[in-house]
């Protein structure tokens, strides 16, 4: 066993999940710990003897946790460093990142130049900022906002941190929305759609990060998600299209954690925004991209001024990427579809694609939109004629039977679950329902488990403008436990107003 004399310890599993960050245990009264003068909460350097390095966050234990000659590990930190039970590893001070000094300018008010860029977001890529700095770096940005050529730079970094993809011929099709709208999973029925009308269309998606589901979550409902790349071009090749988890193949790695901390502090920067959203659609080799913008009071943008100012910076920076954008402007006043979470919002897009008699009509109106929009830029559509073909392909079934093939390329179609505890919530009064709030539906659905639980979440029966009488529903809950089941609909208990009803007469 490695003794503190020669400044190494053994590593030890915790087994403690600390998600994204990663995590170091010492005891109190470790000689290497005291010598060192290892301070809680200090960010420490872990070396292995093969030269594999970490910063981790030190935490200090003192009830056995590990002994005094042991390190441990969170998950997040044991696979990172990739040790074995009782490894040696080293732990010392870390040096100081040059890379902060840039942020420390910023807050100062110093434009951030493409180096000193890089140098951030490589060190956020390799796990050198810890929470406390990211945070530093997001507000510096939203406290002294981006300039285009900053916002360039970072897109940039983002961009060269992680993998690219490079795919044959053009154009190579893309779609994307801003969000803040719980639901509005329209990225499968657009992908069917340019893919039945000869786009080539490689979507990569996201999981969820602070949403009750990402299209990678719902996605992953209906077929395999998480290929590789010779298996997404195996995909791709075959049919045209696909919808995998970005995650597999590494694509702007920054953007996940920023939107984390982001997310966390409320914050909403223009040009982190703009580099988030471009960046993952240039390293997958996008040519030409329909970008959805969804604008209301518990939106992501909240009025069409910021939506106005947000669509042309994006087409700016795009621009400077050699990249061809459509903005779309759409309602955010209300989710889009009736399921919030994984799986019901799955079985909306496959209402959608067959055409049954009870498809939401407001994802089907808006998938066309987005797809109609999509064609027209790449000159699959005639102008003023996007919509047209994208409705043709959907109502002869050449977009079901796209999507079915994509399913089975990726590695065989899937039928979503069905939650086992459901309990709608019923209208208290007669009314119109005046407002949604979004965020507080979008919460319920979380605490009911979704998007870990692929089941749970909810099911919206009633629309804005809609009347509704005293005692019908207004949601169901989904969940595939009782007690997830149980806290969501206190939370709703103690938020009546999460639908808003006026106009009782």
């Amino acid at each position: 066993m490695s003794g503190a004399a020669d400044g190494r310890l053994a590593a030890k599993r915790t087994g403690i999940d600390t998600q994204h960050e990663t995590v170091a245990y010492m005891s109190t009264d470790c000689p290497l710990c005291r010598s060192e003068g290892f301070a809680a909460h200090a960010r420490v350097k872990l070396t292995t003897a093969a030269g594999r390095t970490i910063l981790a966050t030190l935490h200090h234990v003192a009830d056995g946790l590990v002994s005094l000659h042991e390190v441990g590990l969170s998950e997040s930190a044991w696979r990172r460093l990739g040790v074995i039970p009782g490894e040696p590893v080293a732990v010392s001070h870390p040096p100081p990142l040059r890379s902060l000094g840039h942020v420390r300018g910023k807050m100062y008010g110093r434009r951030l130049g493409e180096e000193a860029l890089t140098d951030i977001i490589a060190d956020i890529v390799a796990g050198h900022y810890d929470d406390i700095a990211l945070s530093a770096f997001l507000t510096a940005c939203t406290a002294r906002p981006l300039d285009d050529h900053e916002t360039v730079g970072l897109t940039r970094a983002m961009v060269e941190a992680g993998d690219r993809l490079g795919w044959q011929g053009a154009p190579i099709a893309d779609k994307h929305s801003v969000g803040g709208l719980p639901g509005n999973r329209t990225t499968p029925v657009v992908v069917a759609i340019a893919a039945a009308c000869g786009l080539t269309m490689p979507k990569t998606s996201s999981r969820a990060i602070t949403s009750p589901a990402g299209t990678a979550d719902t996605m992953e409902t209906l077929a395999p998600v998480d290929l590789d790349l010779p298996a997404m071009r195996r995909v791709v090749e075959s049919e045209g299209g696909c919808i995998v988890w970005g995650g597999a193949v590494r694509l702007s790695p920054a953007d996940d954690t920023l939107i984390r901390v982001e997310r966390a502090l409320d914050l909403d920067s223009e040009g982190q925004l703009v580099a988030s959203v471009l960046s993952k659609k240039i390293a997958a080799g996008s040519t030409h991209v329909v970008l959805d913008v969804p604008v209301g009071p518990t939106a992501k943008v909240r009025s069409a001024a910021a939506a106005e100012a947000l669509g042309a910076s994006l087409e700016r920076v795009a621009a400077a990427f050699g990249l061809a954008t459509r903005i779309v402007t759409s309602d955010g006043t209300q989710p889009v579809g009736r399921g919030i979470g994984p799986a019901l919002e799955a079985h909306d897009v496959l209402a959608v694609l067959q055409g049954t008699a009870d498809a939401p009509a407001d994802l089907r109106a808006r998938a066309l939109a987005l797809a109609g929009a999509l064609l027209e830029l790449t000159g699959a559509a005639a102008r003023g004629r996007g919509q047209e073909v994208a409705g043709a392909a959907l109502a002869d079934g050449r977009a079901w039977a796209k999507f079915q093939r994509i399913c089975e390329a990726q590695g065989g179609m899937r039928r979503p679950p069905r939650a086992a505890f459901r309990r709608p919530v019923l209208a208290c009064q007669g009314g119109r329902v005046a407002s949604i709030d979004n965020r507080r539906l979008a919460r319920v659905a979380k605490l009911a488990g979704a998007p870990a639980d692929k089941a749970a979440g909810l099911e919206l029966h009633a629309a804005v403008g809609q009347r509704v009488a005293v005692g019908e529903p207004l949601f169901t809950v989904h969940a595939e436990n009782a007690g997830e089941l149980d806290y969501a609909l206190a939370y709703v208990a103690a938020n009546p107003d999460i639908l808003a009803l006026g106009d009782p007469s």
